[in-house]
């Protein structure tokens, strides 16, 4: 069977707007002139419409309230009781609109607002803080909120809508997501000079070099932990984890300390090292994933978020 929810919805609404008073912001406008100036032709004048046009507009108001706001002589204007209530409600709600509408324009010109982004916290470490940073130099009110994780992690913060979008890689991407490319993310070895392989090493390595060599890795649900297991594998060894930790700069800091090499997505390491570490290339193969950006299939962006994507994007491309 089916549920129908739409009479029941209609009525409610149709009872609750029924107990709205049919009053517009310009008609609150012109209580509050003639209230301000105690005189409907100082007031027809301020708001540049005729005075009768006036008087007509404030005695329909009262036949909305059912109550009369002004007591009119021939030399004053005075406000009733009524009259007093409605207006000190009429500032108000004058004052909320104009708030309101200055809110609207803020989050459409992106000065206000909040983005959440979920990303690989490769991508989080290493990309994203600069891109972050050039973002917020034009717009400081924007609040952004960064949730990094694993691909599963980026992946379920999208589907449930708990981010506006996420920056993982392309692969394993679920219906009712949608994806575009940022470019290639490759892994860069990471050593401290000291060690076997980052005491001299200018030049590449061959990935077979990483047999039996200790490594400091990510967990093994990770997606960059399964695609490097998966290319030792399929040349014949199997990669030596010495450490599993969980964060990149946690992993830099077992590196340094010489617990073992670490095999990095560049993306993570775009700055410097400091001086007791090397980058060094990886070759035959260089394993590589492509990274991009995931976005809910059913969900628009708003100008916040649409322009802080801008700014990732050509973040992307210019490093």
């Amino acid at each position: 069977g089916r549920i129908d929810f739409s009479s029941g919805f209609g009525n409610s609404l149709s009872m609750h707007l029924s107990r709205i008073p049919d009053i517009g912001a310009r008609q609150l406008v012109a209580v509050l002139a003639v209230a301000e100036n105690a005189s409907f032709v100082a007031a027809s004048a301020e708001l540049q419409m005729s005075q009768p046009a006036l008087t007509r507009t404030i005695k329909r108001i009262e036949d909305v309230l059912g109550v009369q706001l002004f007591e009119r002589t021939t030399r004053t204007v005075r406000l009733t009781d009524a009259g007093r209530e409605f207006v000190i409600l009429a500032q108000r709600m004058t004052d909320d609109l104009r708030i309101a509408a200055q809110a609207m324009r803020e989050l459409a010109d992106q000065q206000r607002g909040q983005v959440i982004v979920t990303s690989l916290m490769s991508v989080a470490h290493g990309l994203l803080p600069r891109a972050i940073a050039d973002y917020r130099d034009n717009r400081p009110g924007v609040e952004i909120r960064i949730r990094d994780g694993i691909h599963g992690d980026v992946l379920d913060d999208v589907k449930s809508g708990a981010a506006d979008f996420g920056i993982t890689y392309l692969h394993d991407i679920p219906e009712g997501l949608r994806k575009s490319k940022l470019g290639q993310g490759h892994f860069d070895l990471v050593a401290s000079k000291g060690s076997a392989l980052g005491g001299s090493r200018s030049n590449p390595i061959r990935f077979d070099d990483l047999r039996d060599v200790p490594l400091v890795s990510m967990p093994p649900g990770s997606q960059t932990r399964r695609v490097l297991d998966a290319a030792a594998s399929v040349r014949g060894f199997q990669l030596t984890h010495a450490a599993v930790v969980s964060q990149i700069p946690t992993l830099l800091s077992f590196v340094r300390a010489g617990v073992g090499v670490g095999l990095v997505p560049s993306a993570a390491i775009t700055g410097d090292l400091g001086n007791d570490l090397v980058r060094v290339a990886v070759h035959d193969p260089e394993i590589s994933l492509e990274i991009g950006i995931l976005q809910h299939a059913d969900r628009i962006l708003s100008p916040a978020a649409e322009g802080l994507l801008e700014v990732v994007q050509r973040s992307w491309r210019s490093d």
